[in-house]
Formats: structure tokens, sequence, C-alpha cells
């Protein structure tokens, strides 16, 4: 029996609220994340590992730099129909945009009736995480399902920040019930201590999914949403399952890795998502060379470390540094800095900066992320007085964490 055909499709057309300002001027999967990688390099990179050649990557607001990344970056080669190809939304069907992930594809129908696959991998555009793809298919094969859904475990305590999936005692691969965000979770029968979340990760066969999306499109009621809408459909007629995460095996992880999964859909998360890169055994390892996150391969010198113009050493700690960066006689600390950043006799302390940022002699940054081109001056402080941050305009979130924008110059 042949191996079937299978077709990606990247769900990327969000505004990504939530992380502003970092998404004022970028969709979301287009925010840099790790130094010299974009979001979206996650999701592509685990499709393109499990062995999917044709992929198309849905794309609506503020997607300039997106499909710029993607063009430049994602260059399979056409000799063997291999791509990745972003497509904006085209209005086919009127003079609308898209008005959820469901009707996203329902407008991008042409795309999967052109490819013919059997099978079509869905999966979201911004979350954090290493993940084969294969066994999921496999499953989802052999279960006969209408569709399958990858699902994580998660802290019972935590269930109400994600769509819960609850298993049918008699099969625990059925889903018997879809809860969004639920304020009383029932924990699972071999781990009452956990839920399993959704990870906005969908495998159905061609066929099937065209005419679940038709069929929604159809329905006023429908806020058109695939895990809102789509899932909750097939969970009533007894054909969705759910693909347990814990069963996926990646070349290359570790226990303590293996099962590591983030939606940086806020400040805070994407904050954290940085720190559990740093450590010397991090929780979320980018050193895994039999699973490479890919990324574009910048024409960039080493990162330099030097001493000040006065002869001061400076020191760096649970730190990435990325390539292009000149750090002169600076203390940096549980940071995570982009490339082309130049850091001079400064303080930077839990903070992620963005590329060709300047941090000026004397500076202090503390607890903060820093966009792209952002200019620090001398002896400016970021992150220590919140009051005066907000004064400046810059963000400040419920947990302390400033966000400054693209470009701006912070003065003394």
């Amino acid at each position: 029996m042949p191996s079937p055909k299978i077709f990606g499709i990247v769900l990327a057309g969000g505004e990504g609220k939530r992380l502003m300002p970092l998404t004022e001027d970028r969709a979301k999967p287009a925010v840099p994340f790790a130094g010299g990688y974009r979001l979206i390099d996650f999701a592509l990179s685990n499709l393109i590992n499990s062995g999917l050649r044709q992929v198309v990557v849905l794309t609506q607001y503020k997607s300039h730099s997106l499909d710029r990344h993607i063009s430049q970056t994602w260059r399979l080669t056409g000799m063997l129909n291999a791509y990745v190809a972003s497509v904006p939304a085209q209005q086919r069907l009127g003079k609308r945009w898209f008005s959820g992930s469901a009707d996203a594809i329902y407008q991008s129908l042409n795309l999967i009736r052109d490819e013919k696959p059997d099978i079509v991998v869905v999966v979201g555009a911004d979350h954090v995480y290493r993940m084969d793809f294969r066994p999921m298919i496999e499953a989802h094969i052999d279960n006969r399902a209408g569709v399958s859904v990858a699902g994580i475990r998660q802290p019972i305590a935590l269930a109400d920040q994600f769509g819960v999936i609850e298993t049918d005692p008699a099969n625990p691969q059925r889903i018997a019930a879809f809860h969004e965000k639920p304020k009383s979770p029932v924990g699972l029968a071999d781990a009452p201590h956990e839920v399993l979340a959704s990870m906005g990760n969908y495998v159905f066969d061609a066929d099937v999914l065209m005419d679940a999306v038709v069929r929604d499109s159809d329905n006023p009621e429908s806020s058109h949403d695939m895990g809102g809408d789509i899932v909750p459909d097939f969970v009533r007629k007894g054909e969705a399952f759910v693909y347990d995460m814990k069963r996926n095996i990646v070349p290359g992880s570790t226990d303590r890795d293996r099962d590591y999964w983030r939606d940086v859909g806020t400040i805070e998360s994407f904050f954290d998502a940085h720190q559990d890169l740093i450590s010397a055994l991090p929780v979320f390892n980018l050193y895994n060379g039999d699973w490479p996150i890919y990324s574009q391969q910048l024409n960039s010198p080493p990162a330099k470390f030097v001493r000040d113009a006065e002869g001061h050493n400076g020191d760096v700690i649970d730190s990435i540094v990325s390539l292009g960066s000149v750090i002169s006689g600076s203390h940096i600390e549980r940071s995570v800095l982009g490339p082309w950043v130049v850091v001079e006799s400064a303080s930077i302390t839990d903070a992620v900066v963005f590329e060709r940022t300047t941090v000026g002699p004397g500076a202090t940054v503390r607890r903060a992320i820093l966009d792209k081109d952002v200019v620090v001056a001398p002896g400016a402080q970021v992150g220590v007085d919140h009051d005066a941050d907000r004064a400046r305009g810059f963000t400040v979130t419920e947990t302390g964490i400033t966000v400054v924008g693209k470009g701006a110059i912070v003065e003394a």
C-alpha cells in the first residue's frame, strides 16, 4: 500500500493582541524568539522534520515581515514539488477577511484541491515545542478518526487557560468531551493532578476536513474556529480522537525536555519561555542536533566579548548571545540577546533583547524585553523604576516585565 500524501497547513493569521507592543508592527508568528529564530520556525521545523514537503502558511494581519521571512528562509527544492509557501487572505469568496481559523481553511480550499492530499495536518504558528507528527498520523489512520487532536499534559491548576480534552474511559484515545477553559476540571485517570490540553494541532483526512469547513461556513451560529467549532462537532459525533504527546518520542530528546510545549501568547509566557532556554540543563534544549530548529542563517560574524575602554572585564552568566553581538565590559545574566546587539559597560539581568539594540555605558536593564533597534542611552534605566517606565510610555505587565517597543530611545 503506498504511503499517504500529506499536506501541511500552518494557521498564521491571528492578531496577537496579548503580545502588544511586540505585535504592533508584525504578525505574532514573526515575533523573534531565542535570539535567531521567529516563532513560526518551531511549527515549520516540526513539520519538515516529520517528512512533510508541501506546506502552506495562511497569513493575514501585518504579514510583511512574516511573508519575507518565509520566502527568504524556507526554500525547499521545487524539483521534488517541495515548498513552504506563504498564502495571504485572498478574498476568493467575497470582500472579507478570515473570520476564524476554520474560515481561513474554508477560504483556502483551492490549495487542498490543487494538491490532492490524502491527509492534512493543521497546526498553529506560535507555539514553542518539538513534535514528530508521524506517529500521530499513524494513530489517526489506525483509529479511522474524523479528527485527531494533539493533547499535552498540563497541571490541573492551569486548566482554565486551555481547551481541555476529556477522554472516554472505555477508550482513552477517543474524546468524550471538549471543555473550553473549564473552571472545575477533572484530572486524568492515570494522573489526577493533570489534564490533557489541546495543542492546537490536528490531523484530518483531506475530504473530511473539506466537508467540515464547508458545513461550518453555512452555520450562522458558528464562530468558525477550529478548536471552538470544528473539533466539538466531531466530538458530538464520536469521531474525535486524541493523541497524547506523552507517547511522542522526538529523536535526540531527553526526559527533561521531551514533553515541553508553551503557548507564548502573553508577555509573561513569552518571557518565561526564554528563561526556560538558558539554564545549564534547559527544559527546552535548542541544541538537539537530531531534531534541529531551522531558521534564517544570518551572514554575520561570531559574537565577541571584550574589555571596555577602561580595561574592565565583563561577565556573561546563564545567557544566550547571538551572532554579530559585541559585549564590552558588561554584566549579562539570565538573558537572551539577539543578533547584532551592542552592550557597552552596562548591566543586563533577566532580559530579552531583540536584534540591533544598543545599550550604552552605565545603563541598567532588568526584567525587560527590548524590541529591535532600541537605543538605551548611557546611564539610562529600564525595569528599575516601573512608574518611570510607564511615564515614558513603555508597557509594564502585572508581574513587572517592562516592554520597550521597536526603535524607541530610552534617555537617562
